[in-house]
């Protein structure tokens, strides 16, 4: 039989309900990949083995009772510890935090039960979902950062011990460890996935996020998680998700691609700087480079305002109530949050408006911005997880974005970030298919 954990979240879908093998085979294959790996990758805060065992055994009889099988039914996912299980600590990487048993399932762990999808366990989060390192190490190379603060899904899917995980993005805390560890990542349009249960850093920026071995993955998870809750202001009544069938419709039309740089673009690592240079290249006419100009300097400021004034809101009072507790950055985050005016706040969401205009008419005439997910591959040591820059601003401005492991320098994964219009997540998912498709036809 073909290895479990080399195959993707649709493969062992359909191997489950075709009959092939088990959900208990697959949580199994689980299991035993995070007993050999973990001691060496830490990607996990919380797993239960018999749990997780019980779970697909009730998998295994719904699909001999000839029950109706959702999406995901039988596939291991492992969920980011900042976003609520009923049946596992919730503890947010954080001291404070620590024992913290929430009651009931956020709105993604209730989304992807009801695809039939498995809860593994809960993989570590830097604390509080920041830039505070963890001590998940990156598969590729275990004395570099897997990036953060999603770092312990990233490194999950990256060592094969689930084909499917979850995480957040508040700057560029899903697309930049999935250029680090090497897997696909997909930030979606800001609103487009329910976030109550999920532990809130900026109201204004916060996105779940996932990762996954394909794109198809992506599109699969992504139709289980996307919709509506009316807890949540940011989600808008909507049709059906139909992400998957859209990434693989018949697709004749070769897309178009804006090239975006920054003021930074010299802060690129050779490696990573020669590796765009060679895809567009490769791409042809088809790539039109653009200049933000001053924009992409002037939204990461104000995105960081945002962020450092919500993020004192969130968490303020435990700051106060447990300084002890919250790393000393995380303190002054919460005291330049506090110290930041009314108007310089209301200015960075005018801003953020203005830029937000810009951007739909960039995508009025190119149906793609290409640019860099992260400055180069991981940086070795674990004192930092990564400079956000290439991520931050299309955050900000609620856009789907998605990391595609494409280059490899040393043996490093390096990734190039396709950004599509906001609440156009599949067209940019298909776009993204087709570029890895003709990149592979191409050799």
């Amino acid at each position: 039989m073909q290895d479990l954990t080399r195959m993707t979240a649709r493969e062992v879908a359909a191997a489950i309900r075709d009959g092939l093998v088990t959900a208990t085979d697959l949580v199994e294959a689980s299991l035993d990949r995070i007993a050999a790996r973990e001691a060496d990758i830490r990607a996990w805060a919380h797993v239960d083995p018999g749990l997780v065992l019980d779970a697909a055994a009730r998998a295994d009889r719904a699909r001999a009772e000839g029950r109706p099988l959702g999406p995901l039914h039988g596939v291991p996912v492992g969920l980011k510890d900042v976003i609520d299980t009923a049946d596992y600590p919730t503890e947010h990487g954080s001291p404070a935090h620590r024992g913290r048993r929430p009651e009931t399932d956020a709105a993604p762990v209730a989304a992807l039960r009801a695809a039939g999808a498995i809860i593994l366990g809960k993989t570590v989060t830097c604390e509080l979902a920041t830039h505070i390192p963890g001590p998940t190490r990156n598969p590729a190379d275990p004395g570099r950062t897997p990036g953060g603060s999603s770092s312990g899904s990233a490194a999950a899917v990256a060592d094969r011990h689930v084909s499917l995980a979850l995480g957040t993005q508040t700057l560029g805390s899903v697309i930049r460890p999935a250029a680090f560890c090497g897997v696909y990542g997909y930030k979606p349009s800001f609103g487009a996935i329910p976030r109550p249960g999920v532990l809130e850093q900026s109201a204004s920026l916060d996105t779940v996020g996932v990762f996954a071995r394909s794109i198809e993955d992506l599109a699969l998870i992504g139709d289980a998680l996307i919709g509506y809750d009316p807890r949540d202001g940011a989600t808008r009544p909507r049709s059906r998700s139909t992400l998957l069938e859209t990434v693989e419709a018949d697709w004749t039309l070769p897309p178009t691609f804006a090239l975006v740089r920054s003021d930074r673009w010299s802060d690129l690592a050779p490696e990573q700087r020669e590796a765009i240079d060679d895809l567009v290249g490769e791409l042809g006419a088809r790539v039109t480079e653009i200049a933000f100009g001053f924009a992409f300097e002037e939204g990461i400021a104000a995105a960081k305002l945002i962020r450092e004034v919500e993020f004192a809101r969130a968490f303020g009072d435990l700051a106060d109530r447990t300084p002890e507790l919250i790393h000393a950055d995380l303190r002054a985050v919460v005291e330049r949050g506090r110290a930041a005016s009314a108007v310089a706040y209301l200015d960075a969401k005018e801003t953020r408006e203005r830029l937000e205009r810009l951007a739909r008419a960039i995508f009025l005439d190119h149906g793609t911005i290409l640019t860099p997910a992260a400055l180069g591959p991981a940086p070795a040591g674990h004192g930092s997880t990564g400079d956000p820059h290439f991520c931050s601003l299309w955050t900000f401005l609620g856009t789907p974005a998605v990391s595609l492991p494409l280059f490899e320098a040393d043996g490093l994964p390096m990734a190039v970030q396709l950004v599509g219009a906001r609440d156009d997540d599949a067209r940019l998912l298909r776009t993204a298919r087709l570029l890895v498709q003709s990149l592979a036809a191409a050799g």
